[in-house]
């Protein structure tokens, strides 16, 4: 008895030899950086750093760390013994070069369509797509007869569907820069001529949407991963 129980505890502690967890943190221009998403590309696990920069990894010496944000360059770093022996690891990330500096166009920043008397204040603003629909339903304030025209022709079922494209777009343009296409390919392991598709399938998932509106990058984090895995089932099944 006491041999097994010898037996299960080295094979137990075979399991994670050589594995722990690492703390580190990210910096920018000095600046600790929140938000990041560090993935461990061996084992797929993954976290974000918090408002101080700093994360908690398990790792091995030779893993590749992907270290990716919107608005950064993606960093690559191989764990070596010194970095896994080492109590507090800092990763110095770069901002995109792509990224346009803030610049100030006017100093009367004030002066907008309301100041001016075109709109009155408080006055809802419009997306083109929703005035469009405002139009068709409220004849926009003339004698409301193309609210019905519209009502019998389903021109009105089209603008709301026109509304939704608009939001979908808008959501798209927002994933497209959230993860770097490494990550998709190496951590997803979604094909690269599948990946639009993906970002598609992504955005009509309801939770998804709502944590990408909400910028919740841990939620968004934890339901990609999930909806990576039945998205390469489906490609798996087109492929049979």
């Amino acid at each position: 008895m006491p041999f097994i129980l010898l037996f299960l505890v080295q094979f137990v502690s075979g399991q994670t030899l050589g594995e722990k967890q690492i703390t580190g943190i990210i910096i920018v221009d000095a600046v600790a950086v929140e938000g990041v998403t560090i993935t461990n590309v061996r084992n797929e696990k993954a976290t974000v750093s918090d408002i101080k920069g700093v994360f908690n990894l398990v790792v091995k010496v030779g893993d590749v760390l992907l270290l990716s944000a919107v608005n950064l360059e993606t960093r690559r770093k191989t764990i070596s013994e010194d970095d896994f022996n080492s109590e507090l690891l800092i990763f110095k990330m770069n901002p995109k070069m792509n990224q346009l500096k803030e610049v100030t166009i006017n100093q009367n920043s004030n002066i907008n369509a309301e100041n001016l008397g075109i709109i009155p204040y408080g006055q809802k603003k419009y997306t083109p797509a929703e005035r469009k629909l405002y139009t068709a339903t409220t004849g926009g304030g003339i004698v409301p007869l193309d609210p019905i025209i519209n009502w019998i022709s389903g021109r009105t079922t089209m603008l709301k569907k026109e509304i939704i494209v608009e939001k979908n777009e808008k959501l798209l343009m927002r994933l497209d820069g959230y993860y770097e296409e490494d990550y998709y390919t190496e951590v997803l392991k979604i094909p690269k001529n599948y990946i639009k598709g993906f970002q598609y399938y992504l955005i009509e998932d309801a939770d998804f949407a709502n944590a990408l509106r909400a910028k919740n990058k841990t939620m968004t984090l934890f339901l990609v991963k999930k909806l990576a895995s039945g998205y390469n089932e489906i490609i798996q099944r087109e492929q049979k």
